[in-house]
């Protein structure tokens, strides 16, 4: 604020006060949004460069790809057809369908399972529940080379080898699952489950109702996860399956796609095939998965 000069009576100078405008400032959030931008792109093409290598390396001529200057993020001796030849040689489609009905069998499986098993175990009141749902978390210290064996034995005297059965019955349940809907639903306000009580609704009205609509990002998240496992399991369907030919799921396909040096880029082609579903799914569900992970961390 400086000082003006007002001259209201002849000869007699008053001091009064003179407004100036202050220097423009750069707009910092403008700038602030724009660097959160760049660092983003910036993460985003960083995560993306090994997909893109991948591409690359499956266009191209293996031969022509490791020629001295060979650049590996353009492709060489470019072969559209490499696709085509993956899917014809290791049969990926049938393969890819086998999986999907595997996958999706143990995700609905798990799926229910884990929601009934959290809501008992957040809403119900039953003896030794503490004990039991200890006891139910610490199966998830077991890798599955320990069940394996009993597994087998079982599936065996079921006559379940070579089927559908066989690669999802022993998967369709976890304590994984339970565990993070069972979070979900202590998250829901208990004034809720008050109000549902008085107007009449029963536990299994309330769980399909309030429960479960009220924790949809923790189960979308979920079943993105039970997905990507049950659909990259290769350990356990190579065990139960000993027909290759009929009832490979799409990890075995892959193991099974030969290649020799010249032809190293066809694997290469049919791993970027089995990895369409993923990318699908993770297009779908990327709301839900972000509201998932950040549930519970904003409080309004």
């Amino acid at each position: 604020m400086g000082i003006e000069a007002e001259e209201l009576v002849p000869g007699v100078v008053v001091a009064g006060p003179r407004s100036e405008a202050p220097p423009e400032a750069p707009n910092r959030s403008w700038l602030a949004a724009v660097g959160w931008y760049v660092l983003l792109i910036g993460l985003s093409l960083l995560v993306l460069l090994p997909v893109w290598l991948t591409l690359m390396r499956a266009l191209s001529t293996p031969a022509a790809a490791v020629k001295p200057g060979a650049s590996p993020f353009l492709p060489h001796e470019v072969q559209w057809g490499v696709f085509r030849r993956a899917i014809d040689q290791g049969n990926l489609w049938a393969a890819l369908g086998r999986s999907m009905v595997v996958t999706i069998l143990i995700t609905g499986g798990q799926l229910v399972t884990s929601v009934l098993a959290a809501y008992a175990f957040a809403y119900l009141r039953f003896p030794f529940k503490r004990v039991i749902f200890a006891l139910f978390m610490a199966t998830l210290l077991l890798p599955i080379e320990v069940t394996l064996l009993p597994n087998l034995h079982t599936v065996r005297d079921l006559d379940w080898f070579n089927s559908y059965q066989g690669m999802a019955v022993p998967f369709m349940a976890t304590a994984l699952g339970t565990f993070l809907i069972r979070q979900g639903f202590l998250g829901v306000p208990s004034e809720i489950r008050d109000a549902t009580r008085l107007e009449g609704y029963g536990h299994w009205s309330y769980l399909w109702k309030f429960a479960v609509p009220l924790t949809r990002p923790v189960i979308a998240s979920f079943t993105v996860i039970s997905f990507l496992a049950a659909y990259n399991q290769y350990l356990w369907p190579r065990a139960v399956v000993t027909d290759s030919n009929n009832w490979s799921t799409i990890q075995i396909a892959l193991r099974d796609l030969t290649t020799t040096p010249e032809t190293s880029n066809i694997a290469v082609a049919g791993a970027l095939v089995a990895a369409i579903p993923i990318v699908v799914l993770l297009i779908l569900f990327s709301r839900q998965i972000v509201q998932g992970l950040t549930a519970g961390a904003v409080k309004g």
